[in-house]
Protein backbone atom coordinates (compact mmCIF):
# COMPACT_ATOMS: atom_id res chain seq x y z
CA UNK A 1 0.00 0.00 0.00
CA UNK A 2 2.75 2.50 1.00
CA UNK A 3 4.72 3.67 -1.87
CA UNK A 4 6.73 5.81 -1.15
CA UNK A 5 4.55 8.85 -1.93
CA UNK A 6 3.45 11.21 1.08
CA UNK A 7 -0.18 9.91 1.90
CA UNK A 8 -2.05 13.89 1.29
CA UNK A 9 -0.11 15.39 -1.14
CA UNK A 10 -2.85 15.73 -3.27
CA UNK A 11 -5.38 16.79 -1.05
CA UNK A 12 -2.83 19.57 1.27
CA UNK A 13 -0.42 20.63 -1.62
CA UNK A 14 -1.51 22.62 -5.34
CA UNK A 15 -0.21 20.30 -7.80
CA UNK A 16 0.85 23.30 -10.07
CA UNK A 17 2.62 26.05 -7.85
CA UNK A 18 2.99 28.89 -9.61
CA UNK A 19 6.67 30.20 -9.87
CA UNK A 20 7.70 32.61 -6.49
CA UNK A 21 9.26 35.46 -8.96
CA UNK A 22 6.83 36.19 -11.90
CA UNK A 23 7.78 39.33 -13.68
CA UNK A 24 5.19 41.16 -15.69
CA UNK A 25 4.85 44.34 -17.45
CA UNK A 26 0.79 43.99 -18.09
CA UNK A 27 -0.55 45.66 -14.90
CA UNK A 28 1.12 49.37 -16.23
CA UNK A 29 0.07 50.68 -19.39
CA UNK A 30 3.08 51.49 -22.15
CA UNK A 31 2.88 55.14 -21.11
CA UNK A 32 3.04 54.50 -17.41
CA UNK A 33 5.51 51.75 -17.77
CA UNK A 34 7.64 54.46 -19.89
CA UNK A 35 7.22 57.13 -17.06
CA UNK A 36 8.70 54.93 -14.31
CA UNK A 37 11.23 53.24 -15.94
CA UNK A 38 11.88 56.88 -17.57
CA UNK A 39 12.20 58.16 -13.47
CA UNK A 40 14.31 55.06 -12.16
CA UNK A 41 16.71 55.90 -14.97
CA UNK A 42 16.95 59.54 -14.93
CA UNK A 43 17.07 59.67 -11.46
CA UNK A 44 19.74 57.45 -11.02
CA UNK A 45 21.48 58.81 -13.87
CA UNK A 46 21.58 61.77 -11.50
CA UNK A 47 22.77 60.34 -9.07
CA UNK A 48 25.98 58.47 -9.97
CA UNK A 49 27.06 61.78 -11.59
CA UNK A 50 26.31 63.68 -8.72
CA UNK A 51 28.57 61.39 -6.76
CA UNK A 52 31.08 62.00 -9.37
CA UNK A 53 31.69 65.42 -8.39
CA UNK A 54 35.33 65.82 -6.82
CA UNK A 55 35.12 69.12 -4.38
CA UNK A 56 32.23 71.82 -3.93
CA UNK A 57 32.47 75.20 -1.97
CA UNK A 58 28.59 75.29 -1.07
CA UNK A 59 27.83 71.77 -0.63
CA UNK A 60 24.84 71.66 0.89
CA UNK A 61 22.61 72.02 -2.78
CA UNK A 62 24.75 69.19 -3.76
CA UNK A 63 23.84 66.83 -0.41
CA UNK A 64 20.19 67.66 -0.58
CA UNK A 65 20.31 67.19 -4.32
CA UNK A 66 22.03 63.72 -3.51
CA UNK A 67 19.99 62.70 -0.47
CA UNK A 68 16.94 63.62 -3.13
CA UNK A 69 18.20 61.91 -6.54
CA UNK A 70 18.96 58.70 -4.13
CA UNK A 71 15.56 58.48 -2.51
CA UNK A 72 13.65 59.05 -5.70
CA UNK A 73 15.95 56.48 -7.61
CA UNK A 74 15.31 54.01 -4.72
CA UNK A 75 11.29 54.64 -4.15
CA UNK A 76 10.80 54.86 -7.77
CA UNK A 77 12.34 51.45 -8.23
CA UNK A 78 10.63 49.66 -5.26
CA UNK A 79 7.17 51.07 -6.78
CA UNK A 80 7.96 49.19 -10.21
CA UNK A 81 9.00 46.00 -8.68
CA UNK A 82 5.90 45.79 -6.66
CA UNK A 83 3.57 46.54 -9.80
CA UNK A 84 5.91 43.88 -12.23
CA UNK A 85 5.95 41.09 -9.77
CA UNK A 86 4.01 38.90 -7.28
CA UNK A 87 4.21 41.24 -4.94
CA UNK A 88 1.44 43.21 -6.64
CA UNK A 89 -0.77 40.23 -5.95
CA UNK A 90 -0.38 40.59 -1.86
CA UNK A 91 -1.01 44.41 -1.36
CA UNK A 92 -4.41 46.32 -1.75
CA UNK A 93 -4.66 47.89 -5.20
CA UNK A 94 -6.17 50.87 -3.87
CA UNK A 95 -3.65 51.47 -1.39
CA UNK A 96 -1.29 50.76 -3.79
CA UNK A 97 -2.43 53.11 -6.46
CA UNK A 98 -2.80 56.43 -4.24
CA UNK A 99 0.49 55.49 -2.40
CA UNK A 100 2.03 55.38 -6.20
CA UNK A 101 0.52 58.94 -6.73
CA UNK A 102 1.58 60.83 -3.27
CA UNK A 103 4.91 59.29 -3.72
CA UNK A 104 5.55 59.78 -7.26
CA UNK A 105 4.19 63.68 -7.23
CA UNK A 106 6.06 64.15 -3.71
CA UNK A 107 9.02 63.34 -5.25
CA UNK A 108 8.76 64.96 -8.04
CA UNK A 109 8.33 68.24 -6.77
CA UNK A 110 11.42 67.56 -4.24
CA UNK A 111 13.39 66.49 -7.07
CA UNK A 112 12.65 69.83 -9.08
CA UNK A 113 13.49 71.98 -5.99
CA UNK A 114 16.43 69.95 -5.40
CA UNK A 115 17.25 70.79 -9.09
CA UNK A 116 17.03 73.99 -8.82
CA UNK A 117 18.97 74.72 -5.28
CA UNK A 118 21.65 72.64 -6.69
CA UNK A 119 21.81 74.78 -9.83
CA UNK A 120 22.17 77.72 -7.71
CA UNK A 121 24.85 76.51 -5.72
CA UNK A 122 27.00 74.58 -8.32
CA UNK A 123 30.55 75.13 -9.11
CA UNK A 124 29.86 75.43 -12.88
CA UNK A 125 31.97 72.03 -13.83
CA UNK A 126 30.47 70.01 -16.50
CA UNK A 127 29.39 66.94 -14.39
CA UNK A 128 27.51 68.92 -12.25
CA UNK A 129 25.89 70.69 -15.21
CA UNK A 130 24.98 67.21 -16.69
CA UNK A 131 23.26 66.08 -13.23
CA UNK A 132 20.91 69.06 -12.81
CA UNK A 133 20.05 68.31 -16.28
CA UNK A 134 19.15 64.99 -15.67
CA UNK A 135 17.55 66.22 -11.89
CA UNK A 136 15.27 68.20 -14.05
CA UNK A 137 14.40 65.41 -16.77
CA UNK A 138 13.73 63.01 -13.97
CA UNK A 139 11.49 65.77 -11.84
CA UNK A 140 9.38 66.37 -15.41
CA UNK A 141 9.08 62.33 -15.86
CA UNK A 142 7.82 62.01 -11.83
CA UNK A 143 5.44 65.00 -12.26
CA UNK A 144 4.36 64.22 -15.91
CA UNK A 145 3.74 60.72 -14.00
CA UNK A 146 1.96 62.48 -11.67
CA UNK A 147 -0.70 64.61 -13.63
CA UNK A 148 -1.44 61.38 -15.60
CA UNK A 149 -2.36 59.24 -12.87
CA UNK A 150 -4.22 62.26 -11.32
CA UNK A 151 -6.35 62.66 -14.99
CA UNK A 152 -6.89 58.72 -14.74
CA UNK A 153 -8.37 59.27 -12.11
CA UNK A 154 -10.15 62.17 -11.97
CA UNK A 155 -11.83 60.29 -15.53
CA UNK A 156 -12.85 57.33 -13.67
CA UNK A 157 -14.55 59.24 -11.52
CA UNK A 158 -16.76 60.76 -14.27
CA UNK A 159 -17.50 57.94 -15.83
CA UNK A 160 -18.52 56.44 -12.14
CA UNK A 161 -20.67 59.21 -11.95
CA UNK A 162 -22.17 59.40 -15.16
CA UNK A 163 -23.29 55.59 -14.75
CA UNK A 164 -24.79 56.27 -11.24
CA UNK A 165 -26.55 59.46 -11.94
CA UNK A 166 -28.43 58.00 -15.25
CA UNK A 167 -30.98 55.92 -12.80
CA UNK A 168 -34.36 57.67 -14.61
CA UNK A 169 -34.12 54.78 -17.03
CA UNK A 170 -33.88 52.04 -14.97
CA UNK A 171 -36.73 49.39 -14.52
CA UNK A 172 -37.25 50.40 -11.20
CA UNK A 173 -37.99 53.86 -12.12
CA UNK A 174 -40.52 53.41 -14.78
CA UNK A 175 -43.94 53.14 -14.16
CA UNK A 176 -46.05 49.48 -14.19
CA UNK A 177 -48.16 49.30 -17.27
CA UNK A 178 -51.73 48.51 -15.66
CA UNK A 179 -53.57 47.37 -18.18
CA UNK A 180 -57.32 46.66 -17.43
Amino acid sequence: MDNGDPVYIRTTEPQNKPPACVCTFARLSRLRLLLKAAQVLLSFLAFILEEIVESCILCGGLYFFEFISFSATFLSLLILIVYCTSAYEKVEKDRLRTLDFWVTTVVGVLFFVASIVFAATNDKSSVETVAIVFGFLASIGFLADGIHMFMEKRKVKENKLENTGNTQNTPENQPLNNQS
